[in-house]
């Protein structure tokens, strides 16, 4: 089973390599580009899995950038005490 069809394993994904990211000395603002730019990879690239990657995918395609730019922040924040390395 992939990583995208449970959102519990995707955010704990997600989470390890945000703790990856923030331990190899990446800051905040790096890492919301980077979380924005995955964002529009997989609103462009990849058919949602699951309930809330729907609504997160539905929810990006009607976002402006600015608010693409804040669903990807929030997503940061959503996934900070998720993965192994809480």
């Amino acid at each position: 089973m992939s990583i995208l069809q449970n959102w519990d394993q995707w955010k704990d994904f997600l989470g390890d390599r945000l703790h990856h990211a923030q331990n190899d000395g990446m800051n905040k603002g790096v890492i919301g580009d980077l979380a924005f730019q995955i964002g529009d990879y997989l609103s462009n690239q990849v058919e949602p899995k699951n309930d809330q990657e729907r609504i997160l995918a539905d929810l990006w395609s009607v976002a402006s950038e600015e608010e693409q730019h804040a669903i990807a922040n929030i997503m940061v924040k959503l996934v900070q005490n998720n993965g192994s390395d809480r």
